[in-house]
């Protein structure tokens, strides 16, 4: 033991998902190696509780643009022009077949939220462009004007499609990005936000403190349970649940040697991934009410924590 190289664990990271992940994704691999190493580029939500039109402008004439936005003028577009087909494959069904209809992309697509054009507002630039962002300010009220994250960490909060009122769940909530967004949507009744980590709840709590308004925070529990027991805790609560469960963050594992889960002392603690996310998952579909809807996310690639849960 103590003449055996240390390999870093970064390197047996890398090492893990190229046997892996090239047999998954194949000839995507390589491309998708490539991101992994590159430095990651960030998004600027923005705090819809602070001076939002100063800070839009601003974000603005740095030549960055509002993705979200973005991507909901493309749906439109394609709504519209599915539209079109839709009416041309009808005509064309009632007359050779008597009367089929020909469903629309945006009737057929999970990909397409509603609440796509929801109240976030998340900012980065081209294709390309590395810039960064500068350390957000606090505007006139001491609230800071946006949250620097990775903008596919909104993708689970887009999807899970808050809607006026609703109970919402974050079951893994520190650091506490989701759980901002989550408020950007101005929808939820009532936020629960639990992580198992007390340490990473207190931060959670800086980032409230730091964006968020006293009569706002006053409508999110924060809380220190083990996840894996909230549906005894409050069973069939809750109108929409976020399990955005602990993963291998694929990304973190090739770049950072601190706290990876590579680490040959947490081999054990990563191969037991998948259990306790399927674990999670149960307990977030069990807090949820009839008719309610959960959304299962991760930051990893791999299949046996993503489909294979799912399944």
């Amino acid at each position: 033991a103590a003449t055996i190289p240390r390999i870093p664990s970064t390197r047996l990271a890398l090492h893990h998902f190229d046997t892996n992940y090239s047999l998954q994704l194949q000839d995507r691999w390589p491309s998708i190696r490539v991101s992994l190493l590159c430095e990651q580029k960030y998004g600027a939500l923005v705090n819809n509780f602070a001076c939002v039109d100063h800070v839009t402008q601003e974000l603005e004439l740095q030549n960055a643009t509002d993705f979200v936005s973005e991507a909901a003028k493309k749906v439109q577009r394609l709504q519209q022009g599915s539209a079109v087909e839709a009416e041309r494959g009808e005509s064309v069904s009632q007359e050779g077949s008597g009367g089929g209809r020909t469903m629309t992309p945006a009737e057929t697509s999970p990909l397409l939220p509603s609440s796509i054009s929801s109240n976030i507002k998340c900012y980065t630039f081209p294709r390309g462009d590395i810039t960064r962002f500068r350390p957000a300010w606090p505007d006139t009220l001491g609230f800071l004007s946006y949250y620097l994250m990775d903008a596919a960490s909104l993708l689970p909060v887009l999807a899970l499609n808050v809607q006026p009122d609703d109970f919402v769940l974050d079951l893994c909530a520190a650091p506490g990005g989701k759980t901002l967004a989550l408020l950007q949507t101005g929808a939820c009744g009532h936020l629960a936000a639990n992580d198992v980590s007390i340490s990473r709840t207190k931060r959670l709590h800086q980032i409230l403190n730091s964006y968020v308004p006293k009569n706002i925070r006053e409508s999110v529990s924060v809380t220190s349970y083990d996840g894996r027991d909230w549906g005894e805790l409050e069973g069939g609560t809750f109108h929409k649940v976020l399990v955005d469960v602990p993963c291998t963050t694929d990304r973190h594992s090739v770049m950072e040697e601190s706290n990876n889960i590579f680490h040959r002392r947490r081999t054990k603690e990563r191969q037991m991934l998948p259990m306790l996310q399927l674990q999670l998952l149960m307990a977030g579909i069990l807090a949820t009410k009839p008719g309610g809807e959960v959304v299962y996310s991760t930051c990893s690639l791999s299949q046996l924590q993503n489909e294979y849960v799912i399944e």
